[in-house]
């Protein structure tokens, strides 16, 4: 059961585009929106990518102009990344707009079964925040 909602809510979000971005390209605009000044080596690891690979991907995404480098005062070898301000705007539609999707569903489904949905997807969100924030402040904590 929980596939088939995953399946069917990437049908219902599809319907709004993330053009002009990749899934990749996506999840990286998330991260940098959540650790914004994170430097790319951790993103790599957060992606469980190289940096080479990570690098490119940020090349395209700076010159979209979702994201932005800018050199550490720390230290002039690293790069900072941050999500621009065409980015904040970019995710802030697209979630518009997979909101509004999201409404068509639920305005045809029974108020009783709205609500419960309503419920399990705030402890949902409760508990996912949780892990979340704990693999990020123990990175080795994931399993594997």
């Amino acid at each position: 059961m929980t596939t088939k909602a995953v399946e069917l809510l990437e049908v219902v979000w599809g319907r709004a585009s993330t053009a002009p971005t990749s899934a990749s390209q996506l999840r990286v605009l998330h991260i940098l929106e959540h650790h914004d000044g994170i430097n790319l080596r951790t993103l790599a690891e957060s992606l469980a990518s190289t940096p080479p690979s990570t690098s490119r991907l940020c090349d395209r995404l700076v010159a979209a102009g979702f994201v932005e480098r800018v050199v550490s005062a720390a230290d002039r070898r690293e790069v900072r990344l941050h999500l621009s301000s065409r980015g904040h705007t970019f995710l802030d539609d697209l979630r518009t707009r997979r909101e509004q999707e999201l409404h068509k569903v639920l305005a045809d489904m029974p108020a009783g079964k709205r609500t419960a949905l309503l419920e399990g997807l705030e402890s949902f969100c409760a508990t996912a925040s949780t892990q979340i924030h704990d693999e990020s402040a123990d990175p080795g904590s994931r399993t594997a």
